[in-house]
């Protein structure tokens, strides 16, 4: 989960990494209020998960609180990388900025350990630098037993080279960000710039943190979450515990496992391509074990979605057994039709594994007149692409 900027602020002074102070709002009438707590200047940043905001113009100077006003006015709602700017953060204005650095701690999946990148050469992307200039670039491992004390953060401020009159400063700033790494389970957490300024103090204008959604039960999260922005059936399948991802197509997907999932939307992307070029609409695994109330419920998420013009229902029973997933299908029909929700998707239905065959005569059984059973993978991949073209 990665925060908006002013997230990231917060959880920086939680942990004691220098910060300027700054508050989030969603009006331009808000602005003012906030700009005179802040000493009657501020800066008004928009609030959106992209880099970049500067030179869309969405970082302003305020002279004034009616000038804050204004500024907000102009950012809010702006686009920035198709990104709608819906909260900005009116922030303190840093006294005069002498030197700009980057520091950062993530996750270095490739070596299976931590990273630190840090650079002189701060106010801009890291990639641009490293593409440039490698050389102002050091990337020291951290090891995860030892973490960083005050030796690794020297070794991290002298292979970065590091001004002297800041080298203390910086050692403290790194000690606090990995602190707030550790602590917060995040995979990236990045102060870009670091500022040098007039006073000697060296001051995070601004963070980038994202954090490890598995480890969101060790931690209260709610109110960090972008509910506006959350695709609202993801949100339901959240609620409901289920692996679900939204597509851009037509054909709804279950399975159980997350490679049959996968290799369900292959297959169905093939076959679309003779039938009206259409496409899966979502990825959504059930999981081992699941059980009848799992499968209506995936199967439930799923009809909601009004891109959907037919559902795939494919399942390789193992732990999973079929004839649970005929039961889930069967019941979440019928849920749906006593809430007075009229279903007229059609279901394609392929069950192979354990208890197949009585899967299937379940759904014999139950004889519903949107449900058909298909016995191949690829045979019915084809019917289902083929009942959403015509659905189109």
């Amino acid at each position: 989960m990665d925060l908006f900027e002013y997230q990231a602020r917060d959880l920086f002074a939680k942990h004691d990494v220098p910060v300027l102070a700054g508050e989030v709002i969603d009006t331009p009438e808000a602005a003012r209020a906030a700009t005179e707590r802040l000493g009657g200047k501020s800066v008004v940043k928009a609030q959106v998960k992209v880099g970049g905001r500067g030179k869309a113009g969405g970082v302003k100077l305020a002279a004034t609180a009616d000038e804050a006003v204004a500024r907000a006015t102009d950012i809010l709602g702006m686009d920035i990388k198709g990104h709608t700017v819906h909260k900005v953060m009116i922030a303190e204005t840093a006294p005069e900025i002498l030197e700009e650095y980057y520091v950062s701690f993530l996750l270095d999946r490739a070596n299976r350990t931590f990273l630190s990148i840090a650079s002189v050469e701060g106010g801009m992307e890291i990639e641009e630098v490293a593409a440039t200039r490698p050389e102002a670039v050091a990337k020291i491992a951290i090891d995860a037993i030892d973490g960083v004390d005050e030796a690794k953060a020297r070794e991290i401020v002298e292979a970065a080279k590091f001004p002297a009159e800041v080298a203390d400063k910086v050692v403290n700033v790194l000690i606090t960000l990995w602190d707030t790494f550790i602590k917060s389970d995040a995979l990236l957490v990045e102060v870009n710039p670091l500022a040098k300024v007039a006073s000697g103090d060296v001051i995070a204008l601004d963070g980038k943190v994202s954090l490890d959604d598995n480890a969101e039960f060790r931690h209260d999260w709610d109110e960090l979450h972008d509910k506006a922005a959350a695709n609202p059936l993801e949100a339901a399948a959240k609620e409901k515990n289920l692996n679900y991802v939204k597509l851009d197509g037509e054909v709804g997907i279950i399975g159980n496992g997350a490679g049959l999932v996968m290799s369900t939307l292959d297959v169905v992307a093939y076959a679309g391509e003779n039938h009206g070029n259409v496409k899966p609409a979502n990825f959504l695994d059930i999981g081992g074990g699941a059980s009848a109330q799992v499968m209506a419920n995936g199967l439930e998420i799923i009809l909601g979605d009004p891109d959907v013009k037919s559902v795939f229902v494919n399942v390789f029973g193992g732990i999973t057994a079929c004839d649970e997933v005929a039961n889930g299908i069967v019941q979440a029909l019928k849920l749906l039709e006593d809430r007075g929700e009229e279903v007229t998707k059609p279901l394609v239905v392929r069950l192979d594994g354990n208890n197949a065959e009585l899967g299937r005569q379940i759904l014999t059984d139950a004889n519903h007149p949107l449900v058909q059973r298909v016995d191949t993978m690829d045979g019915a991949a084809d019917k289902a692409a083929e009942l959403a073209h015509a659905a189109k």
